[in-house]
């Protein structure tokens, strides 16, 4: 648990700005600089050269095991991932679980027996965790990769045979920014993460050095909830400090499928109107919360092209080309201001734009 302090002012207010210190409008006018470069329509950026995947594929299978398969977030991806290679014509399967490191073992174990070509990890499947398995893995033959799971800055776990990250670190950065401009340096939040993820340390990291930086008297306090404990111990913390602390003003899921325990924690305490949530990933359902007024922002990722841009890179590998570590997934701000662009309901693969669509088209050689 860690405790920080900040004061800045909202960019967009200017008489609040005016009336605050040289330090605070610059660190409020870099949040809000910094929201503003990230809530347009991202461009697609390709992360390799062309190739042609199915002539490559034709033969190559991959098994993805997924964190767990109970978060909406991961299971959208998978479902993605299933659908895309189906087009392409190549063997995919998913291994469901519920987020225990036994279950991870297990899919190894049977990507193994029924000789996969590829395992992919995927968003928090850890391979620290099985160490044993993915060396044996190896040694059968199969590629092991994790993909989501790291940010750029961070080292790729031992063992693996590569890894695509995402720039966790600026979606980080980007929910203390929204934080720090709304308020104008007033911030009081409570940030929910779960340790167990190495993406949670580049998240983290970017956050409290945009506090540090642009905001270092808001104050913030950090509890960590492991995945498997998301529905019975988030509500309660939430609850709990709503309750011990008057002047919480925002609450932080770091992820944001934890915030179908958060929000009704928020409610019941009737809340909503002094305490919002800010969160990342632009799962479906958060994205309507935002509609409904539960959710004030997510950080988007376009989960059918983060689907894509993990098969471009495990795709690679087979065909022996270079391995793919920026996967060029780009990040998008959504709030009341623009949620309208996702859809409504929310799609899962609108408000990003369709130019990433035609953009992998051409790179895996596909005729239209």
């Amino acid at each position: 648990m860690m405790r920080y302090l900040s004061t800045t002012a909202i960019a967009s207010t200017v008489l609040l700005a005016l009336a605050l210190p040289a330090f605070a409008q610059d660190g409020t006018a870099t949040a809000a600089a910094n929201i503003a470069a990230y809530s347009g329509i991202p461009a697609f950026v390709a992360a390799g050269d062309p190739f042609d995947a199915k002539a490559c594929m034709a033969d190559k299978s991959i098994f993805t095991i997924p964190a767990s398969s109970a978060i909406p977030f991961i299971k959208t991806i998978t479902d993605h991932k299933a659908e895309i290679a189906g087009a392409l014509g190549f063997k995919h399967e998913v291994w469901e679980n519920q987020g225990n490191p036994t279950q991870w073992i297990q899919g190894i174990e049977y990507a193994v027996n029924n000789k996969f070509n590829l395992v992919s990890l995927l968003a928090g499947a850890d391979p620290r965790f099985f160490e044993p398995q993915v060396k044996a893995a190896q040694e059968a033959g199969l590629k092991v990769v994790v993909s989501h799971l790291t940010g750029l800055e961070q080292d790729a776990p031992a063992g693996v045979d590569a890894a695509t990250a995402i720039d966790y670190r600026k979606a980080g950065e980007l929910m203390a920014d929204w934080t720090i401009a709304k308020t104008g340096g007033k911030v009081n939040a409570l940030v929910v993460v779960s340790n167990e993820a190495l993406s949670t340390d580049s998240i983290v990291s970017g956050l409290t050095e945009a506090f540090k930086t642009r905001c270092p008297d808001c104050v913030f306090e950090i509890v960590n909830v492991p995945i498997t404990d998301w529905a019975t111990k988030i509500q309660p913390t939430v609850a709990g400090a709503l309750q011990s602390n008057p002047n919480l003003n925002y609450v932080i899921p770091i992820y944001d499928s934890m915030s179908t325990f958060v929000t009704p924690a928020i409610a019941i305490a009737a809340k909503g109107d002094a305490v919002k949530v800010v969160t990342f990933n632009g799962t479906p359902f958060v994205l309507d919360l935002i509609r409904d007024g539960s959710v004030e922002m997510d950080i988007g990722e376009n989960l059918d092209w983060i689907a894509h841009a993990m098969l471009d890179a495990e795709m690679r590998l087979l065909c022996g080309l270079a391995p793919i570590r920026d996967s060029k997934v780009p990040l998008r701000v959504f709030s009341a201001a623009n949620i309208g662009e996702a859809g409504s309901p929310a799609d899962a693969a609108k408000g990003y734009g369709d130019a990433y669509v035609k953009g992998y088209q051409d790179l895996w050689k596909i005729s239209q």
